[in-house]
């Protein structure tokens, strides 16, 4: 396999794949402008003492939620507000989900990058939509994808004249209610070109693992994330709450402000090292 150096992209005033460790990392749902706002102070108090860059997360919207019952998020008015008051406030780019390729301009509005969700990673119009915006485009692998296919998804992007691509690593599918991570799509994915995420959060999800809800194996974040690293990535995605046991959204595979501490910690050593073997 022909590993190509990685094009660096540009994420608001940041630039990633250029070396440097970047951190994506917020609330799964952008529950309380509260919750994001303690989020995004926290992690940027972090990663400006462990030198590492910073994106803020949450979701305005989660769209295929297990049940019907479950919340969804402020939807795109009040959440992007929420967003635009953590960019503003803390000085931090922000990224969010777009699900429909009529929402992408709105959104690009505000967000510096956009992100398709891996079960939309085919979606050809929302590819189209999101590289038309100018805005960086993280697209996460979907889970029945195999990492090579995924190359399909970047060249939508491409086509619009938009090189600013990056690819999230987030588990594939193994039986009922479980991923596995195979550490070898970072490479592959690595080869097109793009810098490279790896989602250690939702790749430890149950999907629809409690029946109305999905489950989550929080203890397997530390070991994944440090076996990522260990391989080779760009940035690490990861969904952070201060109480998630309370989060409205995937709380079993949530960290807290220690667990992310020590995580980051250790990921931001491992990184260093091998990019200087």
């Amino acid at each position: 396999m022909e590993i190509k150096p990685v094009n660096p992209i540009q994420c608001g005033p940041l630039t990633i794949g250029d070396g440097r460790l970047t951190l994506i990392a917020g609330p799964c749902m952008a529950e309380t402008l509260e919750v994001c706002l303690e989020t995004a102070e926290f992690l940027k108090n972090l990663t400006a003492e462990l030198n590492v860059q910073y994106i803020f997360k949450a979701s305005y919207d989660k769209a295929n939620r297990t049940s019907n019952d479950s919340k969804r998020g402020p939807g795109m008015e009040r959440g992007l507000e929420m967003l635009a008051e953590v960019k503003r406030r803390f000085d931090v780019p922000v990224i969010t989900d777009v699900h429909e390729h009529e929402e992408v301009p709105r959104v690009a509005e505000v967000a510096d990058v956009l992100q398709i969700p891996a079960f939309l990673c085919r979606q050809t119009d929302l590819l189209h939509a999101a590289g038309e915006s100018g805005r960086a485009v993280n697209i996460k692998k979907g889970q029945f994808m195999a990492p090579e296919d995924m190359l399909g998804a970047v060249e939508k992007v491409r086509s619009t004249g938009n090189d600013r691509v990056m690819l999230t690593e987030r588990g594939t599918t193994f039986g009922y209610h479980n991923l596995v991570v195979d550490m070898r799509s970072l490479m592959t994915m690595r080869s097109f070109g793009v810098p490279v995420v790896f989602d250690a959060t939702h790749s430890v999800q149950l999907p629809g693992g409690l029946g109305n809800a999905s489950g989550g194996r929080r203890e397997f974040v530390y070991p994944l994330a440090r076996a990522a690293a260990a391989v080779g990535i760009d940035v690490l995605f990861t969904e952070v709450h201060p109480r998630p046991d309370e989060a409205w959204s995937d709380g079993p595979n949530s960290l807290d402000f220690r667990q992310i501490r020590e995580i980051l910690t250790k990921v931001k050593a491992i990184h260093d090292l091998v990019g200087n073997i």
